[in-house]
């Protein structure tokens, strides 16, 4: 129980609002040690709430009498900076003003300059736009008392280390600095060494067989045979959602191509897309908008997508903890889960390795497949786009009413609705989108009309 470490009354019966009852392992073997003002170097895979086992000493260490910048979260990506910043304000709700500010790439630098001028507590942000900010003196860290360093390996992997270096050399010497990480390279190992002070380890291990309701289906299929083995699959399981890894950036993009080519709808997630191309593609495919989510191992960490019916390897990965990780992309929070992987025959070695690894696969042949269609089915939803968000004061509330109330459209057939700083996103379903469409594009919202458009 959270009371056996925390004795604040406000912030226990916050949690309980939360719906935090038990601590998971990670925050169980970190709390004590971080409430104690303890280095820490822990390995904890995304999903394991290791942004609580920090994120919980953080705020009730605070001085919230003090805006100064007293703690530093480091992430890989804006995608799970802005993750962490959404939990931390609602761990932080129990105490009144607590500012939070998140700075990230992709996002336009004056207004961050201009949060920033009247203070914060909590930065939480990725390595390079700190570091412009830096550079540009609109922050300050000498008054930091805490360093979090989340998903370092993957930092490591996207060439953060001089960036973190440069960061760190504007930091007091005395700090306490948390590390959290799902692989351990040398790389780490060194990293450790340079910015952390009698550091203890907790390590948080987690075998295949803690997910029985993950299913694990694997194909021995030659190179040439894969594409069509693919659709296959996907036709005799008719996911609603999928995500399909690949080992680089070129084989998502042609992968994607294919599917597409083949009548799916399949997004795709790498490194080398746009900012707003990554939002976008990420928001249609958690919305039910794409079924398909074409992905590397580097983009699609730290993503928080529910529901994900099944993970496709269409390339083994190399090692285990990627596996593993992949995997546990579906069959959260206690659902069914299904994970295929193809294997070709110079990838029987590392499959064989997952076998001895207590990995329970259930081996089919290609000739197996038994497709329940022929024809893939399109998504549920399409998106509407309309130009004006947060900016412009709108509201989920807003539109909602204006499509049930306005336009007659049941509540039922309107899906997700994402609200960011310069337009909302309203997912609907497909048979319904084009009455939502004409009827916004003839209304207003708020008394004001705005620009509406189709995704995808």
């Amino acid at each position: 129980m959270f009371n056996t470490f925390i004795k604040d009354p406000k912030m226990l019966q916050n949690l309980k609002d939360l719906g935090y009852v038990t601590m998971t392992p990670i925050q169980k073997e970190c709390l004590p040690l971080a409430l104690a003002g303890r280095d820490l170097i822990a390995k904890a895979k995304t999903g394991s709430g290791k942004t609580a086992a920090f994120g919980l000493p953080l705020l009730l260490n605070l001085n919230v009498s003090s805006m100064r910048i007293q703690s530093i979260v480091l992430c890989p990506t804006r995608e799970l900076a802005e993750q962490v910043s959404g939990e931390l304000r609602r761990l932080a709700r129990f105490a009144h003003n607590i500012k939070i500010v998140t700075l990230c790439g992709g996002t336009r630098f004056v207004p961050q300059c201009i949060s920033l001028e009247h203070g914060a507590h909590i930065i939480v942000g990725t390595p390079g736009r700190i570091l412009q900010h830096l550079q540009e003196k609109t922050i300050n860290f000498e008054h930091v008392k805490t360093l979090v360093l989340d998903e370092a390996d993957r930092m490591l992997d996207m060439g953060f280390y001089e960036d973190i270096e440069k960061i760190i050399a504007k930091m007091p010497h005395k700090r306490q600095t948390l590390l959290f990480s799902a692989t351990f390279p040398k790389e780490i190992e060194q990293m450790c060494n340079e910015v952390q002070t009698d550091a203890i380890r907790v390590s948080i291990e987690e075998e295949a067989h803690t997910s029985p309701n993950i299913t694990q289906i694997c194909y021995s299929v030659e190179e040439h045979d894969k594409e069509e083995a693919l659709k296959g699959v996907l036709l005799e399981h008719d996911a609603k959602s999928a995500i399909i890894f690949c080992k680089t950036k070129v084989g998502v993009a042609e992968l994607q191509s294919y599917l597409v080519d083949e009548g799916f709808d399949a997004l795709s997630l790498h490194g080398d897309l746009e900012q707003i191309d990554r939002d976008e593609h990420l928001l249609l495919f958690a919305n039910g908008s794409a079924q398909i989510l074409v992905a590397t191992d580097l983009a699609s960490r730290g993503l928080d997508i529910k529901d994900v019916e099944m993970v496709i390897n269409y390339e083994l990965p190399q090692t285990m903890e990627i596996y593993t990780h992949r995997i546990g992309r579906t069959g959260r929070m206690g659902k069914e889960g299904l994970a295929v992987s193809f294997v070709t025959p110079k990838e029987e070695g590392f499959f064989e390795e997952l076998k001895e690894a207590n990995f329970n696969f259930v081996c089919k042949a290609i000739s197996e497949l038994n497709p329940s269609r022929t024809t893939p089915q399109k998504a549920l939803y399409i998106t509407l786009c309309i130009d004006g968000g947060k900016k412009q004061k709108v509201r989920a509330g807003d539109i909602l009413g204006t499509l049930t109330k306005d336009l007659g459209l049941e509540g039922s057939v309107i899906g997700k609705i994402d609200i960011l700083e310069k337009y909302a996103y309203v997912a609907i379903q497909r048979d319904y989108a084009d009455k939502a469409f004409d009827g916004l594009c003839s209304t207003t919202i708020k008394n004001r009309r705005f620009k509406i458009w189709k995704l995808g």
